[in-house]
């Protein structure tokens, strides 16, 4: 059984900083690329951030330069740096992992969201 948990969402006032952090625990032989999305209300998922095994890091347009993926392999965490927050920010942010268990199986994992809203 594999788990992944976020933390760190809350409410912000548009400029301020939140970090997100999850965290993969349970039958993990290794973990591939992590992701974070974002879902806000009456829209799509949209992917935010991939970040490799290797450390290779990918953006969405809209969080470029404003956003910064992080990963400790070690740990089996993703985090994600949210500086000069917008209110179109405000989204159910999910975690999500590409995770081999023991099991030999690679298999895309799920967080349960966290809430960031951003307003003043």
């Amino acid at each position: 059984q594999v788990q992944l948990v976020e933390s760190g969402g809350g409410l912000m006032q548009p400029g301020g900083s939140l970090r997100l952090s999850c965290a993969a625990s349970g039958s993990i032989f290794s973990i591939y690329a992590m992701r974070w999305h974002r879902q806000a209300p009456g829209k799509q998922r949209e992917l935010v951030a991939t970040i490799s095994f290797a450390g290779t890091t990918n953006y969405a347009d809209s969080v470029k330069g404003r956003f910064t993926i992080s990963r400790d392999n070690a740990k089996n965490t993703v985090d994600l740096q949210m500086n000069s927050l917008k209110p179109e920010d405000t989204a159910v942010y999910y975690c999500n992992a590409d995770i081999r268990s023991y099991a030999g199986t690679v298999y895309p994992y799920w967080g349960q969201g966290t809430q960031v809203t951003v307003s003043s």
